[in-house]
């Protein structure tokens, strides 16, 4: 077993890595009080079976799988089932799933009585590396990801690798996309193990020390006023992308991947970058219409006045960030993209 601690003022958690860890939750929570397990109907009976039945006042609920359930509808469903399950500020919420059910359970606790206890249990490769860590909860409006959400961190976090067993191979290199950004950004160690030819049998590894990067920029930064926003690359045209083809056509990470490539500055990276999708079969060559993914960007949490924060990576393992005019991000995309 592998334990990582979050120190962030007011607020410290255990992540807790170890195979078989979903069986044995007694050993990290109090199994005893009255939970409420959010998750998601593609989420196999095994895994939400195992959390309930060792928790002896609980009450199952499932959403809709995707990044519709992150919407004010299912938000006031979820809350109304707690208050008829009689949840109080003493209760706990376990969030058991991907990225979706990690932001949405965690904006519901956040919110619900003003705040309760929530536990993550990420069942994905993107939601072990990236959302289960650093208290990031949101939900969308209409196509706009994350817009509305507040700062929550977990009680603790508990991953299990052995559930990332029943993920397709598109769902698991999705998720490992956030870690080829991890690389870039500041680890350049972890950008090297994807130009292995057996990447994947290092995905413990990947895991964890995706993990322990965003530790130290959470750390050093928790809402987001400077470092952190490295941890947005790609983002921005990536959501643009992700939000005109209405979340439904391509994953987040996939999304992501297309973004990361406006701001490599050096071509030797591109073409590095380029051999890992190929071989991870990582789609990226698609068609939009700029001016629409351009609109979509403006909605960007990241903007002021004209201006908006993007994150340019020099060289593997170093990034920067930098303000530029919202004219000159429609350049950058118009520049880089294949348009409709």
């Amino acid at each position: 077993m592998k334990k990582i601690h979050i120190n962030i003022p007011n607020n410290e958690y255990d992540i807790i890595l170890k195979r078989g860890a979903i069986h044995q939750l007694a050993n990290h929570l109090d199994t005893s009080r009255k939970i409420f397990i959010l998750t998601d109907t593609n989420i196999p009976d095994v895994w939400v079976n195992s959390v309930s039945n060792q928790c002896t006042n609980s009450i199952i609920y499932k959403v809709t799988p995707g990044e519709e359930s992150k919407s004010f509808q299912t938000y006031e469903q979820v809350l109304k089932a707690m208050l008829a399950f009689h949840m109080s500020r003493k209760d706990l919420l376990i969030a058991l799933g991907g990225g979706v059910i990690g932001d949405l359970g965690g904006f519901v606790s956040a919110s619900y009585m003003r705040g309760i206890d929530f536990i993550s249990i990420p069942t994905t490769t993107l939601s072990q590396i990236d959302s289960s860590i650093g208290g990031k909860t949101a939900i969308n409006v209409g196509d706009v990801k994350n817009i509305v959400g507040a700062f929550h961190h977990p009680k603790k976090v508990i991953i299990d690798f052995d559930t990332l067993s029943t993920l397709s191979t598109r769902h698991v290199n999705n998720g490992l996309v956030e870690a080829i950004k991890a690389g870039l950004i500041h680890d350049a160690s972890l950008f090297k193990l994807f130009e292995q030819e057996n990447y994947i049998d290092q995905l413990e590894t990947i895991i964890y020390k995706s993990l322990m990067m965003k530790k130290r920029i959470v750390e050093l930064d928790e809402k987001e006023n400077g470092l952190r926003k490295t941890l947005n690359f790609g983002h921005t045209i990536g959501h643009g992308i992700e939000a005109y083809y209405h979340l439904e056509k391509y994953l987040h990470g996939e999304c992501v991947a297309m973004g990361m490539l406006f701001f490599l500055e050096d071509e030797t990276i591109k073409q590095r970058l380029m051999q890992i999708y190929i071989h991870m079969q990582i789609e990226i060559d698609t068609t939009y219409d700029t001016n629409k993914v351009y609109e979509l960007c403006t909605m960007d949490k990241k903007t002021h006045k004209d201006m908006i924060s993007i994150v340019r990576v020099n060289e593997v393992g170093s990034s920067y960030i930098q303000d530029i005019k919202m004219i000159d991000l429609k350049a950058i995309i118009e520049g880089g993209s294949h348009e409709k």
